[in-house]
């Protein structure tokens, strides 16, 4: 049994860990940037990094086709300087799996930043604080529960990605299929059982990840309330 659903599950949980770790990374100066500088076209940039939310996951597949495929800028780079294709790889489904899920950290993030209280910001500065020390001391810190709820629904995202790791990593046993690709081709092949138990595990994993993000947001809420009263 394990080697029929055991190897997409690990290789879900993979490519979502790499995903949401690079995700979190890349939102987070993202959000941090769109909301301490103000530039020429800042809406338009803004509405491009939310683009994967609003448009099918296939459509996302097929620009990134275009961009890492062998006649494409990122993909001809790519094996003309380090010799790599990352075409119907596990990193394609990284790729993917990162691009699409980029608006939930980003937005979230950005909501969570945009509640905080300039004035802090600026007192740290103040006293001779640089941006670095600034942005870790106070401004993540505050911002914590939105960065903690952001990567709990990164990584729901990318572990439950279909669309576009279809058309760029493909669907091979062992290679790059994961749990929502073997979903597809075991309900097209009649095989119930094990689409079950992968839907199964998805849920449990997609239940846990909520759970434990409103379990956080609640306890969050609380600190602040007695913190209030205090």
């Amino acid at each position: 049994m394990l080697a029929g659903w055991g190897a997409p599950m690990l290789l879900s949980i993979r490519v979502a860990t790499v995903a949401t770790g690079v995700v979190a990374c890349v939102a987070t100066f993202a959000a941090w940037a769109m909301r301490r500088f103000s530039f020429v076209g800042k809406s338009a940039l803004d509405t491009l990094l939310t683009l994967p939310m609003v448009v099918p996951p296939t459509v996302t597949g097929f620009v990134l086709l275009l961009l890492l495929g062998k006649n494409g800028p990122v993909g001809r780079f790519l094996e003309a300087f380090l010799g790599v294709r990352v075409l119907f790889t596990w990193w394609a489904a990284v790729i993917a799996s990162a691009v699409v899920a980029f608006p939930l950290m980003y937005g979230t993030l950005r909501a969570g930043l945009d509640s905080i209280d300039e004035s802090l910001e600026k007192a740290g500065r103040t006293l001779g604080a640089s941006e670095a020390k600034v942005f870790f001391t106070i401004t993540l810190p505050l911002a914590w529960p939105s960065f903690i709820a952001g990567v709990l629904l990164t990584f729901m995202r990318a572990l439950g990605e279909f669309g576009a790791t279809l058309m760029v990593a493909g669907s091979i046993p062992g290679r790059t299929q994961t749990m929502p690709t073997a979903i597809y081709v075991a309900t097209e092949s009649g095989d119930m059982r094990s689409a079950g138990l992968l839907v199964g595990i998805m849920l449990v994993f997609g239940f846990a990840a909520t759970y434990l993000s409103r379990m956080w947001s609640e306890r969050q809420l609380g600190r602040f309330r007695r913190a209030r009263r205090s």
